[in-house]
């Protein structure tokens, strides 16, 4: 009970944040962070609870994104039925890579490269067809308006991402305390133990990937709406898959909060390089980098595990 009240004045204290101010910049950030926190907490259903590492996230990204586009330039659907579409569509693309790599026990680094190769064959097939916009993409035309799915300020979109991040927060406090959470987590520890006791790890790691690419599908579909625009290269690409894995390890894999706090203490950090030094080009893929050698070196359960230290060491504190 007490996580739910955490959420919730969390969701209040970010639905705040328009009323506060007006910034663009600000506005920007805050929406920007919880984009990547949506990465991050899509990842980490997978590789943090499951323990089904992957390199290649963006391949669901790329199929939500692009059913946002094509669907409404050449299906003429609806953005907010095509929203949904993207999330579905998602979770159908993981559950047919899950089914391919699952069925036949890849699982470790042999899971993390094969997702990582269909991504990029992915992107060779969309650079190849005409209805992707092959190498120039695919632009959506501004209609601003609520029905549109297109807001007239950042506080709109900032206002649909955090709805997206609450609900992915509340499915992680369901893996947290469910037995569906307890059969994944039971194979991530020990897979042929957890099948002595009657687990179906098959089962639950398709479960797993298919949340996982759903909530991926989603954030692929907010990116299409608010910068209007999608490429193989950005869909496909491997930015998006490191930023969601990088966030969900430096803040604390399988945990609630961890990848929200990864995603924004780096997203900050990011921001405040740019201003000091400027832009330049793979500045971001330095710095993730650059934290994440720090991250697992010294400390390994990340920024939650960190904060949880400091908690236990308070309360030892206060009991002496």
């Amino acid at each position: 009970m007490k996580s739910l009240l955490h959420i919730a004045l969390f969701a209040v204290a970010v639905a705040l944040v328009p009323l506060v101010t007006d910034s663009g910049t600000w506005l920007n950030f805050v929406m920007m962070a919880l984009y990547a926190s949506l990465l991050a907490q899509a990842w980490n259903l997978l590789g943090g609870f499951g323990g089904q590492f992957s390199f290649g996230h963006a391949l669901f990204f790329g199929f939500g994104a692009y059913v946002q586009a094509i669907g409404q330039l050449q299906g003429g659907l609806n953005p907010w039925v095509a929203l949904v579409l993207a999330g579905l569509t998602g979770a159908l693309v993981g559950v047919l890579v899950g089914a391919l790599s699952f069925r036949y026990g890849l699982k470790g680094s042999y899971f993390a490269l094969v997702t990582l190769a269909f991504a990029e064959v992915c992107r060779i097939l969309a650079l190849s067809v005409p209805f992707t916009g092959a190498g120039v993409g695919l632009m959506i035309p501004l209609q601003e308006s609520v029905a549109n799915l297109q807001f007239g300020s950042r506080a709109g979109y900032l206002y649909l991402m955090l709805v997206l991040v609450v609900i992915a927060l509340l499915v992680t406090r369901w893996l947290q305390h469910s037995r569906f959470g307890a059969y994944l987590q039971a194979v991530r520890d020990n897979e042929d133990a957890a099948r002595a006791i009657g687990v179906d790890p098959f089962r639950v790691k398709l479960g797993a990937i298919a949340l996982s690419g759903g909530f991926m599908g989603l954030a692929g579909a907010f990116y299409v709406q608010v910068f209007q625009y999608i490429d193989p290269a950005i869909a496909f690409g491997s930015h998006t898959s490191v930023e969601a894995l990088v966030a969900a390890i430096v803040g604390g894999i399988g945990t609630l909060w961890g990848p929200l706090l990864g995603a924004f203490a780096l997203h900050l950090l990011a921001d405040l390089t740019r201003n000091l030094f400027g832009e330049f080009p793979g500045i971001n893929m330095v710095i993730y980098g650059s934290v994440l050698v720090l991250i697992v070196m010294f400390f390994p359960r990340g920024i939650a595990g960190i904060g949880q230290s400091v908690t236990r060491l308070w309360k030892g504190a206060g009991r002496g």
